[in-house]
């Protein structure tokens, strides 16, 4: 797979995250697509990454990918840039740095995994608790 098809596929996916489109994620995404939160944490399932992304943007309705580079080659893409949002319960806003690491088949993403320091949100939801 050509590095700019694979780079697309990201893009298009990141466009589908901040439309806050659960089908539409979901729609990009393989069969066995599997999601590694930045805690390692994985989740697979069309049926259960569709709940997730709508929970999280329930949690956070405004989330935003900023992505400022990716790099590929072949089917594995890095990107790097800030995720941002605003808790919809307290309101308080959050803009981390950030980095996500995307495996790519046939114009769909077969693995996305996120690093960042969710420190800020995570003590931002645990206030909530």
């Amino acid at each position: 797979m050509p590095a700019k098809q694979a780079i697309a596929t990201l893009e298009r996916f990141v466009v589908r995250i901040n439309a806050h489109d659960p089908s539409g994620i979901v729609a990009l995404c393989t069969p066995n697509h599997v999601f590694t939160d930045s805690l390692g944490s994985t989740l697979s399932g069309r049926e259960r990454l569709k709940e997730a992304w709508a929970g999280y943007f329930s949690l956070f309705p405004d989330y935003r990918i900023e992505v400022e580079s990716a790099v590929a080659h072949e089917t594995l893409v890095l990107a790097c840039g800030f995720a941002s949002a605003t808790h919809a319960a307290s309101q308080e806003t959050w803009r981390i740095p950030a980095a996500w690491r995307a495996r790519v088949a046939d114009r769909h993403i077969v693995e996305w995994q996120v690093y960042a320091d969710n420190k800020p949100v995570y003590e931002l939801l645990s206030r909530e608790a």
